[in-house]
C-alpha cells in the first residue's frame, strides 16, 4: 500500500506571509520617512480647528447682464481670487464655491488675514480708464467745479493758478511726477502727504477740460463727492459700465483723498497677462512691471499713445479695481506689451499693485456677505472635542475586542495601530501636496473609519471560527476562511468608498472633508487587511498559544461548540466462503 502523499502548503502569498508584513512595514517606513523630511509633521488643521478667518462673498446681478451669474463665470472667479489671495503670501487658503452665487473664502490662522480681507472683499473688476478731471476732495460745497482752469481744494476754479508762474501749472498729489522717468514706463505720481484729509490752500489741484466732456450730471455729482466720507467713497462709480464716463475716489496717502472725473474704460484687467514687484537695478527702487496679452497690448498702444500727447492730468490713466482708484500713473511715451510703474513705492505696496493687476480681473461683481472669525482657542476647543470622541470610540472597540476575542484582539490592535500610522502620515502629507487641511467633519470621518476598519476583523475573525465549528484545525481554518471573508470586506468597503466618493462629489465646504477623510481610510482598510491583518494571522497560527486553542486564544472549538471532525467508517466485507461441489 503506497504511504499518503505529504500535504503541500498554500502556495504564493499564504505560504510567506512575512514578505506582505516587510512590504507594509517599508511602506511606513518610507511615509515616515518622508513626512519628517518634508517638515510637516502634522496635519494641517483647516480654520474650525487652528482658528482663522472665513469670508463669504456673494456674486451680485449687473446691469446689463442677466444671466452673468453662471457656473462658469463662478469658476473662474474661484480661481482668480484662489490666486490671488495665495500671491499675497496667505499659505494654504481654501477658495470654493457655495450654491450657485457664494464663495467662500478661509484664511487660516498664521498668515496675514487682515491684508488678504481687505483685498478679497475688493476683488471683482478691473480696468484702465483715462483721467479727465482730478482734484483733492473734502467736504464739497454747492458750486461745481469748472473743467477748465485748475480746481481748487473747495472745487471752485482757479485762474489764476495756471499764470503764476508763467509755465505749465503744478499737477495735483495725484498727478505728481517727480523723480526718474524711464523711456518705455509709466510714472506713478508720487504723493505729497497733507496729513488729513482737507486739502491745504496750497494743495491746488489741476482740473483740465476733457476731449469729451463730461455731462452736467457727471459734473454735479463730481463737486458733490466727499471721498472722505466711507459711504461716499464706496457708491462712487459703483453701478457704472465699463462703457461709461464715471466719477470714482482714490488714496495715496493714508487720510488723504482725490476724486476723479474718469473715460470709458479702454483695457480691462483680463489683458494683463502678468504683473509683479521687482527692484529697479538702476536705481534700486521698487517698480512694477506688467506684461500684456497681445490683444491687451493693442489696446494699451493705443490709449498710452494717446494720452502720451495730452497734458496733466489728462495724460494719466487710473487703474480701478471695484470703482476705485488704486493708481493713477502718468503717461510718457506710447507703450505696448511692456510696461513699468515707477516712483514713490514700497516694497509692500509694489507688490500689492502687481498682485491686483495680475488677479484683479474678475467677471463678476461681489459683495462681502459676511466675515466669520474663529480664534485659536475655539478651535482647539473642538479639535479636544473631536479628539476625545476618537478616544472614546476607538476603547469602546478595544474593549469589545478584548472581551468577545480575546487573543485575537492583540492581532485587531496591531492592526488598527497600522492603520492609523498609515492614516496620520498619509494626512500629513496630503497638506503640503494638496492643500489636504483637517477639519472638524474630517475628524468625524477617521472615527467613523475606526469602526469600519474593525468590521474588517471581525468578518474574518468569524469566518475562522466557523471553521473551526465545523472541525476543522487552526491553520486550515485559516486558509479556507480567508477567500469567503475577502469578498464579504471587499463588497463591504467598495460600498463605504462608493458613498463617500458621492458624497465628496455632490458636496460642497467642510462636508466635503468627511468624505475625503472616509473614502481615504476606506482603501486603507483593504491595504491593511490584505497586506498585514492576513499574514499577522497566519504566522500568528502556527503558534502554540493559539494553535492549541486555548481558552485565552479566543479559538477554544469548545467554547465554540466546535462538531468532531468528519471521519468515514471502513466497511467490512465478509469472506467469501467457497461453493461445495
Amino acid at each position: 500500500m503506497a504511504a499518503p502523499k505529504k500535504g503541500r502548503g498554500p502556495s504564493g502569498g499564504h505560504g510567506r506571509p512575512g514578505r506582505a508584513l516587510a512590504l507594509i512595514l517599508i511602506a511606513m517606513v518610507a511615509l515616515t520617512g518622508g513626512m519628517f523630511l518634508s517638515g510637516h509633521t502634522a496635519p494641517r488643521l483647516g480654520i474650525d480647528l487652528a482658528g482663522g478667518t472665513s469670508i463669504t462673498l456673494e456674486a451680485q446681478n449687473q446691469p446689463g447682464k442677466p444671466n452673468a451669474i453662471n457656473p462658469t463665470n463662478m469658476d473662474t472667479a474661484v480661481g482668480i481670487i484662489e490666486r490671488r489671495v495665495n500671491g499675497l503670501g496667505v499659505s494654504e487658503a481654501e477658495v470654493q464655491t457655495q450654491g450657485d452665487r457664494n464663495i467662500i473664502v478661509n484664511i487660516p490662522k498664521g498668515t496675514d488675514s487682515k491684508q488678504a480681507q481687505q483685498q478679497v472683499g475688493t476683488t471683482a473688476q478691473l480696468y484702465f480708464r483715462p483721467v479727465l478731471t482730478v482734484a483733492a476732495s473734502g467736504p464739497a460745497p454747492s458750486a461745481s467745479p469748472t473743467p477748465s482752469g485748475s480746481a481748487t481744494p473747495s472745487g471752485e476754479a482757479s485762474p489764476k493758478s495756471e499764470e503764476a508762474t508763467g509755465e505749465e501749472a503744478t499737477p495735483s498729489p495725484s498727478s505728481t511726477t517727480q523723480g526718474r522717468a524711464v523711456t518705455g514706463a509709466l510714472k506713478a505720481p508720487t504723493p505729497t502727504p497733507t496729513g488729513s484729509g482737507e486739502p491745504k490752500p496750497s494743495d491746488t489741484p489741476e482740473t483740465t477740460p476733457s476731449a469729451d466732456p463730461a455731462t452736467a450730471k457727471l459734473q454735479e455729482e463730481f463737486a458733490k463727492l466727499d471721498c472722505s466720507d466711507p459711504k461716499q467713497r464706496s457708491e462712487a462709480g459703483k453701478n457704472a459700465l465699463a462703457t461709461d464716463s464715471t466719477v470714482a475716489c482714490g488714496s495715496n496717502v493714508p487720510g488723504s483723498y482725490e476724486k476723479y472725473i474718469l473715460g470709458p474704460a479702454e483695457v480691462s484687467g483680463s489683458d494683463v497677462d502678468d504683473a509683479k514687484a521687482a527692484i529697479d537695478q538702476q536705481t534700486g527702487e521698487w517698480i512694477v512691471s506688467m506684461e500684456f496679452t497681445s490683444a491687451g497690448a493693442k489696446k494699451f498702444q493705443t490709449i498710452t499713445g494717446r494720452l502720451s500727447q495730452q497734458q496733466p492730468p489728462m495724460n494719466q490713466f487710473a487703474i480701478v479695481l471695484d470703482s476705485e482708484v488704486v493708481s493713477a500713473p502718468s503717461v510718457r511715451t506710447a507703450l505696448s506689451k511692456n510696461a513699468q510703474i515707477s516712483g514713490s513705492f514700497t516694497q509692500q505696496s509694489a507688490e500689492e499693485l502687481g498682485n491686483i493687476l495680475s488677479y484683479g480681473a474678475l467677471p463678476l461683481t461681489f459683495k462681502e456677505a459676511s466675515v466669520t472669525t474663529v480664534t485659536a482657542a475655539l478651535g482647539s476647543e473642538q479639535l479636544k472635542g473631536g479628539l476625545i470622541a476618537g478616544a472614546i470610540g476607538l476603547a469602546l472597540v478595544v474593549i469589545y475586542l478584548v472581551i468577545y476575542y480575546r487573543g485575537l484582539s492583540f492581532i485587531a490592535l496591531l492592526s488598527l495601530l497600522v492603520s492609523g500610522v498609515l492614516t496620520y502620515t498619509i494626512m500629513s502629507l496630503l497638506g503640503p501636496a494638496i492643500g489636504f487641511a483637517l477639519n472638524l467633519p474630517a475628524v468625524c470621518g477617521a472615527i467613523v473609519a475606526i469602526g469600519i476598519t474593525a468590521d474588517s476583523f471581525i468578518v474574518y475573525f468569524e469566518r475562522v471560527r466557523d471553521e473551526i465549528r465545523e472541525g476543522r484545525t487552526l491553520r486550515p481554518a485559516i486558509e479556507r476562511a480567508w477567500p469567503r471573508a475577502r469578498r464579504t470586506i471587499l463588497v463591504s468597503d467598495f460600498v463605504s468608498f462608493l458613498a463617500a466618493a458621492v458624497l465628496f462629489v455632490v458636496t460642497v465646504g467642510k462636508v466635503q472633508g468627511f468624505a475625503f477623510t472616509l473614502g481615504l481610510t476606506t482603501l486603507l482598510d483593504v491595504v491593511v487587511v490584505f497586506f498585514f491583518t492576513k499574514p499577522l494571522m497566519t504566522l500568528m497560527g502556527r503558534t502554540k498559544f493559539f494553535s492549541s486553542g486555548g481558552a485565552w486564544s479566543g479559538l477554544d472549538p469548545k467554547r465554540l461548540g466546535a462538531q468532531p471532525p468528519l471521519r468515514r467508517s471502513r466497511r467490512v466485507n465478509a469472506p467469501i466462503e467457497p461453493k461445495e461441489a
